[in-house]
């Protein structure tokens, strides 16, 4: 019951318009690959600082102003930004979904009577 209710309310989030937006922001984010490749790279950045500094060492001067620079250069660009645009209004439309769960969880908990339906 519950999961056939679970498939239904997932695949009206999938039919949502925030959903078909997020992932024609992401298809268009994916072929930009300019804006890949710098993606690329600052995750690389990261991770290579994480290391570092879980070694005990401090990431260089070069890797923080490389990271500066490709954040300044992504965050411009148009395809990025549109999809934060998408990305945070779908999880607006989560945060929602997540809050009418919890009310549905309250009332029924709250109720005597026990439904199936």
């Amino acid at each position: 019951m519950i999961d056939a209710k679970a498939k239904e309310l997932g695949r009206l989030i999938g039919q949502s318009e925030p959903y078909k937006a997020l992932k024609r922001s992401n298809d268009g984010l994916g072929a930009d690959k300019e804006t890949v490749t710098m993606l690329r790279r600052m995750e690389e950045l990261r991770n290579n600082a994480q290391a570092m500094i879980e070694g005990g060492q401090e990431p260089t001067a070069e890797m923080e102003r490389e990271m500066d620079e490709l954040l300044a250069r992504v965050q411009v660009s148009p395809v990025y930004q549109q999809a934060v645009a998408a990305q945070e209004n779908f999880d607006k439309l989560m945060m929602q979904v997540n809050n009418w769960i919890a009310e549905g969880i309250k009332s029924g908990a709250a109720s005597p009577i026990i439904t199936l339906s």
